[in-house]
């Protein structure tokens, strides 16, 4: 697995809670919404989205519902959780300290 792709994949997590953290949304909203925001960086795959969905749902980080539309099938949202809302906390925490940390190695060694 390429670096790049290593970092991306353990993103996934705080992604997808952030995005949920906005309001509910199904798989392929959130796929184009992370592309959009992230100017096409963050790209997930279904092999890559939907097991992470699971994986937060039996977490009870997410929960899930089926929302019958007006336009189209019924589609899967996704909603997030309290327990989600901390989750997302305690990440964006630990992510926004290890950036930093990160940037002042790569900068001390410029």
């Amino acid at each position: 697995m390429s670096q790049t792709l290593d970092m991306r994949k353990g993103s996934t997590t705080v992604l997808v809670l952030t995005l949920l953290a906005e309001r509910p949304m199904y798989g392929y909203q959130l796929v184009k919404e992370l592309e959009q925001r992230s100017g096409g960086y963050f790209s997930l795959k279904e092999g890559t989205l939907y097991p992470a969905l699971h994986r937060l749902e039996k977490d009870g980080l997410v929960r899930s519902e089926w929302e019958v539309t007006e336009q189209g099938p019924a589609r899967k949202y996704y909603h997030l959780t309290d327990k989600g809302r901390g989750a997302l906390d305690r990440s964006a925490d630990e992510w926004g300290t290890f950036a930093r940390k990160l940037l002042a190695v790569l900068d001390s060694a410029s």
